[in-house]
């Protein structure tokens, strides 16, 4: 008889950290910031791949591809009324990981002009399977693929600590979105030097006890 899966394990999640968002015409023209940052955060990210895998845990690589026939009808229309081409075409340079390369035997998920990487096939039973309760965030960008994956991962029931050096927002202010997913998801944030917070989940509080009428 196999064994039960370990339970309480922390998996490092890595967001579409590809060329068409991090380096080359394509995200230059996006990226309102300084072009350096993102240069930064995919330095910092492959760091934290480092780390996780010298210390034993996890890493879990998430890829978008932004093909029109992966498209829904709103998705094409809003490209349409906002002149948006498509990005990280499936076979491209521009969907090629940026800065980082995953191992033979690390998991990676496909997210079909989609958001949220738990709309990828197999990316939350692979997480279940393996006993994970607890993502630790880093890619690209902070207030769009980051968020919704943080947001529906808190829904069910995932703990969320997110490496603020090694992600990015494209649409809002970094301190914005970091302190809106403090707030609503009750993500925990630091830095990838801290391996010792980031590599392990918070402690559930015991729940309270109900009082008597």
């Amino acid at each position: 008889m196999n064994a039960a899966p370990p339970t309480g394990r922390t998996a490092l999640v890595v967001v579409d950290l590809q060329n068409d968002f991090c380096a080359g015409p394509v995200a230059a023209a996006r990226y309102p910031g300084d072009p350096t940052r993102l240069a930064t955060v995919a330095a910092n990210t492959a760091r934290a791949i480092e780390a996780a895998r010298a210390h034993g845990t996890e890493v879990v690589f998430v890829r978008f591809l932004g093909d029109p026939a992966h498209q829904g009808a709103s998705w094409r229309h809003r490209d349409a009324a906002l002149g948006k081409r498509p990005k990280c075409l499936d076979g491209s340079w521009g969907a090629e990981f940026h800065a980082v390369t995953p191992r033979a035997d690390e998991a990676v998920f496909t997210k079909h002009a989609c958001f949220d990487a738990f709309l990828s096939a197999g990316f939350e039973r692979h997480l279940v399977d393996g006993g994970v309760h607890h993502l630790a965030m880093t890619g690209v960008f902070a207030d769009v693929c980051v968020d919704t994956t943080a947001r529906t991962a808190f829904q069910k029931g995932f703990h969320i600590t997110v490496l603020a050096d090694c992600t990015a927002a494209l649409h809002l202010p970094d301190e914005a979105v970091l302190g809106f997913m403090q707030r609503v998801y009750g993500a925990r944030v630091t830095t990838r030097d801290r391996l010792d917070v980031w590599t392990n989940p918070p402690e559930t509080p015991a729940p309270r006890p109900q009082e008597r009428t």
